[in-house]
């Protein structure tokens, strides 16, 4: 499934399944344009891809993929640089709002939609468009989530913006079907990543992890990329509108993850109930508007 000579635009390329990706992608033969907000954790990525011999191949841009003209500017600036757009990932996430939904706030609702669904909607519009403009056979792909087909497995904020990511996947995929462009999007479980760590209640979650899913191993950034490296070659030249779940069997167990991550030990006092915005690894912290 090599990508030699597509390029790709990743968005969330920073850490976790984005720099997995993006890394997996630059290894396959790709050029590969990186947005995200953390401006660290973007050289890290640059730095890690220099390492592995693919220095001139990767371009990082600081992008908010909630606002339209920076996700315009980082397809133009791949069509810059790299003369195409073969791919676009639309990978950026956060936690979002969290706690009940009898209190969360209006503002952590929207911002949530604002990075998950109106991101992913940005990144299909100007992928799609400067797709048909060049007349590339292209693939879009989204990160949405298991949390998406379900209640009870995240927060409302963040289930309901990932159900709308699938079924914006299989809306897009019918009306970009006639230019030849492929929508799907990935739906992964329980991942080993950065954005995870910030909300299990242990050092090392990965063994809390693997008691979540039937398959014995954790979930890990690079068990997506592979994904996405179907998805964006052309083996997967007539799969279009599929939401792909990479979840270790959590979501054929019936996954609860909501509440199995709070479970504890016997005899250990529950954690304190919070409300408010986990902003994931965009560098800034969670914002805590209450604890009950």
């Amino acid at each position: 499934m090599r990508l030699e000579g597509k390029v790709a635009v990743i968005t969330g390329g920073a850490s976790g399944i984005g720099r997995a990706t993006a890394l997996r992608f630059l290894d396959e033969g790709a050029r590969v344009v990186v947005g995200d907000v953390n401006e660290p954790a973007g050289a890290d990525t640059v730095e890690r891809a220099g390492r592995a011999g693919h220095a001139g191949r990767l371009r990082f841009l600081r992008v908010d993929v909630a606002e339209e003209a920076e996700v315009e500017a980082m397809v133009a600036r791949a069509v810059r640089d790299f003369g195409r757009v073969d791919c676009v990932f639309n990978n950026a996430g956060i936690g979002g709002a969290f706690g009940s939904v009898m209190k969360t706030a209006v503002e952590d609702w929207d911002y949530t939609f604002a990075v998950l669904v109106r991101g992913a909607f940005l990144g299909i519009k100007h992928g799609a468009r400067a797709m048909v403009a060049a007349g590339t056979q292209g693939s879009i792909i989204s990160t949405a989530s298991v949390a998406g087909f379900t209640g009870g497995d995240a927060p409302v904020a963040y289930s309901s913006a990932k159900a709308a990511v699938i079924n914006m996947t299989r809306a897009a995929a019918v009306e970009l079907a006639r230019h030849r462009i492929r929508v799907n999007c990935l739906c992964p479980g329980a991942i080993g990543t950065p954005l995870l760590r910030r909300g299990v209640p242990e050092e090392d979650p990965l063994p809390v992890l693997e008691r979540l899913q039937p398959w014995p191993e954790a979930g890990r950034g690079e068990d997506v990329a592979g994904a996405a490296l179907f998805l964006a070659s052309d083996d997967a030249r007539f799969v279009t509108g599929a939401a792909l779940v990479v979840d270790g069997g959590l979501l054929a167990a019936g996954p609860r993850l909501s509440a199995r991550l709070r479970e504890r030990p016997a005899g250990a006092s529950p954690a304190e109930e919070s409300v408010g915005l986990d902003r994931g690894t965009t560098g800034l912290g969670p914002l805590i508007r209450s604890r009950d």
